[in-house]
């Protein structure tokens, strides 16, 4: 080769030489292609940024086992909605029956756009931002919008948790603090405070010794210094499991997603074993089969679904990165998907045979009450005695008994019925009460335990579960921050996770005021149902029409090793679009629909009221959303405008010591791009696999992608392996 060839200057020089493409394939010898790699950054190739990212990638933490990522996954996806949101929602909605269209829209939309979540991770091996970046850096503002949505949900679900570490503590005694209601002193005479006597033990306890609560949102009232305290403890809590990243949270996800399990079984069989329990699920699981054609079902059905997997959040795409590209992520969606599912469903049965105890439990009592009014009533001559039926005995009274003495009554009384002021006392009545939320954990289910014998240990065991199940979701959501994060900014994960969380605190406190209630319930509402909607959307979009999906589902075949079923491409490229655009305008049509509320606790009536949002308050809500959505039009626009980079520009090749970088400025010339292009396959040889890959339906040659614009630059090529240029 001649001395003064490019090739030789290469050899002696530590300065990079831009050539031609047709110099450097006419001396080079063969590429290495194992350690070649095309960079497809669009920025000049330094050296320094080049050896950190390399190191980066090869270094970057992975799970320790398959058991520990696939019990990350459950922990982020099994939430607190599945115990106290889906059950509420089944019952709502037809029962038995509302587990059809569930299924259905689980297939349809949940399972498709979590494996597309998992995949995205997993093939670029980053967080959310640099995931989109990479697939359309127009839409990079996707990540962005779910780290502000994460922020959001994180700042008041944090709180939920510290809600549950109180009651956990305040379990350790017996017999529990909200069995009874207080006795206070007025003078000499001791009397049951008031507002316990109006409305229940549970519900006193909660409104006033737990959140002390104000009468409305404008009414402040200060920090709760218990609360206060009780958050701290969480966000420490969320900080110490996160510090590490992986190397912590993992460890953390053994007890954290098993422990839940254990707790819903032993639930189970106790329930099983109490008296009314079988009521409970019969009443749950009693299919309405009308409910199927209702519209606000599926849209009920199709947000649970969405919120359930965690989609859009980014949590799932920051775990997924820290998998090997030949990782079965197929699999994983599937498995946890329906794990996601069953637990719902064991959650459902937990919850309704406690439920149905605590109905009967209540039956009983007002039976009782209102024997004693018939009673008085009999004794003062108000009513005969000849309505009472002969084999009716007071001393054991049965539900079935009153109720045959009540109909006789009011057939007998029907002119001044409502004056003697008896209640039916159904059964069906008790457990046609919907409960959810915090109204189902803090309320319904703690009175349900004072009944259980033994019901500090139940107690312990139920809070104990829903700080765990809590602390899962709360490492996902903080996942979905910092993982792309740092991901982008390189800055140090042990300083940015604690400066995150304390930062997280900080304006938390907005959540442990006496009003602090409402703002969960804002946040709760309107933070991330319309934005995350949006976010998963463009997320569909940006890889099934942007990106390709028969490039994605060949990149698919060769990183897994086997075709998907067409069945995802088809719900990629059409129905997961259509289906998540419906429910977007459904999502709308609601939040113009019903007005902007919440429910307040009115003290002196010692029961909720539902009032409207005061104007500054409705100003905070549209910010919410707002902000939550804006990096998507402003990343838009700037990289639209080449107001910041978004590194697609022309293309030159620049070749440096066995690597191929794009510096590739102003590669116009047809006869040079002939030779990457190669007409003849033995001219060029190929990184990519011999076997045939799966381009989609209607395709009918394996090259047909070969003169296709690869990945988002256009350039016509395969890339070879690296994360930095891999999907």
């Amino acid at each position: 080769m001649p001395k003064n060839s490019k090739v030789t200057q290469r050899e002696h020089s530590s300065e990079h030489v831009t050539e031609s493409v047709a110099d450097l394939l006419a001396h080079e010898e063969p590429v290495d292609y194992k350690r070649s790699v095309l960079n497809v950054t669009g920025e000049g190739w330094d050296k320094q940024k080049d050896g950190e990212e390399e190191l980066d990638a090869e270094n970057r933490p992975a799970w320790n086992s398959k058991l520990q990522y696939i019990l990350a996954q459950i922990g982020y996806s099994v939430g607190l909605g599945n115990v106290w949101r889906f059950p509420y929602l089944c019952q709502k909605n037809g029962g038995g029956a509302y587990l059809v269209p569930y299924l259905v829209l689980l297939v349809i939309i949940g399972l498709p756009l979590f494996f597309l979540e998992l995949a995205v991770g997993q093939r670029i091996r980053r967080g959310s931002i640099g995931v989109w970046n990479y697939i359309c850096p127009r839409l990079g503002g996707i990540g962005y919008a779910s780290c502000l949505v994460c922020f959001f949900v994180g700042l008041y679900y944090n709180v939920i948790i510290g809600w549950s570490i109180f009651y956990f503590f305040k379990s350790f005694q017996y017999p529990l603090p909200w069995s009874e209601c207080p006795i206070v002193k007025n003078g000499s005479v001791a009397v049951v405070e008031t507002e316990c006597e109006r409305s229940s033990a549970t519900t006193y306890f909660w409104y006033r010794e737990t959140l002390d609560i104000s009468n409305s949102i404008s009414e402040s009232g200060g920090l709760n210094w218990k609360m206060t305290l009780c958050l701290l403890v969480a966000w420490s809590l969320v900080g110490l499991a996160m510090i590490k990243g992986i190397q912590s949270s993992g460890k953390v996800m053994y007890f954290s997603s098993l422990f839940p399990y254990v707790v819903l079984v032993c639930f189970l069989v106790r329930g099983l074993l109490l008296r009314g329990a079988v009521d409970g699920i019969m009443h749950m699981f009693t299919p309405k089969l009308d409910k199927m054609l209702d519209p606000q079902v599926w849209r009920e059905a199709a947000t649970q679904v969405f919120f359930a997997l965690g989609l859009g959040f980014g949590g799932v795409i920051a775990f997924s990165s820290y998998n090997k590209q030949d990782n079965n992520c197929h699999f994983d969606a599937t498995l946890v998907s329906f794990i996601n599912f069953f637990t719902s469903v064991l959650a459902t049965l937990v919850v309704f045979a406690v439920l149905g105890f605590k109905a009967n439990i209540m039956n009983e009592k007002c039976v009782v009450e209102n024997a004693e009014k018939i009673l008085g009533y009999l004794n003062t001559n108000v009513l005969s005695h000849d309505l009472i039926p002969p084999h009716v005995n007071f001393s054991h009274l049965t539900a079935k008994d009153y109720n045959e003495m009540y109909r006789v009554i009011m057939t007998v009384k029907e002119g001044h019925f409502k004056e003697l002021g008896l209640d039916a006392c159904l059964l069906e009545d008790e457990l046609n009460k919907s409960v959810q939320g915090t109204g189902l954990a803090f309320i319904a289910f703690t009175e349900a335990m004072t009944h259980f014998p033994a019901s500090p240990f139940w107690s312990v065991m139920f809070f104990l579960m829903l700080i765990n199940l809590g602390l899962g979701s709360m490492i996902g959501t903080m996942s979905g921050i910092t993982t792309p994060i740092i991901d982008t900014f390189k800055v140090r994960k042990e300083v940015f996770t604690v400066g995150c969380c304390i930062f997280a605190f900080v304006v938390g406190l907005i959540f442990v005021q006496r009003s602090g209630n409402y703002f969960v319930t804002m946040f709760d509402d309107y933070s991330a149902t319309l934005p995350l909607t949006v976010v998963v959307i463009l997320e569909n979009i940006a890889v099934a029409w942007i990106y390709g999906t028969k490039k994605f589902m060949q990149e698919l075949t060769e990183m897994l090793g086997f075709r998907p079923y067409q069945f995802y491409y088809y719900t990629w490229k059409y129905v997961s679009p259509i289906c998540m655009a419906v429910l977007m305008t459904a999502s709308i049509i609601q939040l113009g629909v019903s007005p902007p509320g919440y429910s307040a606790w009115i003290r002196e009536e010692a029961a909720e009221k539902f009032l409207f949002y005061p104007t500054w308050a409705m100003a905070i809500l549209i910010s919410l959303i707002i902000l939550a959505s804006l990096p998507l039009p402003l990343v838009f626009i700037l990289r639209q405008f080449h107001l910041v980079s978004d590194g697609s520009n022309a293309l030159s090749v620049t070749y440096k010591k066995g690597r191929m970088m794009k510096d590739i400025s102003n590669l116009e010339d047809n006869d040079e791009t002939r030779f990457i292009l190669s007409k003849v396959p033995s001219e060029t040889p190929s990184p990519m696999p011999t076997h045939r890959s799966y381009l989609g339906p209607g395709s009918n040659s394996p090259m047909e992608m070969s003169t296709a614009p690869n990945g988002r630059y256009g350039s016509g090529y395969l890339l070879a392996s690296t994360p930095e240029s891999e999907l």
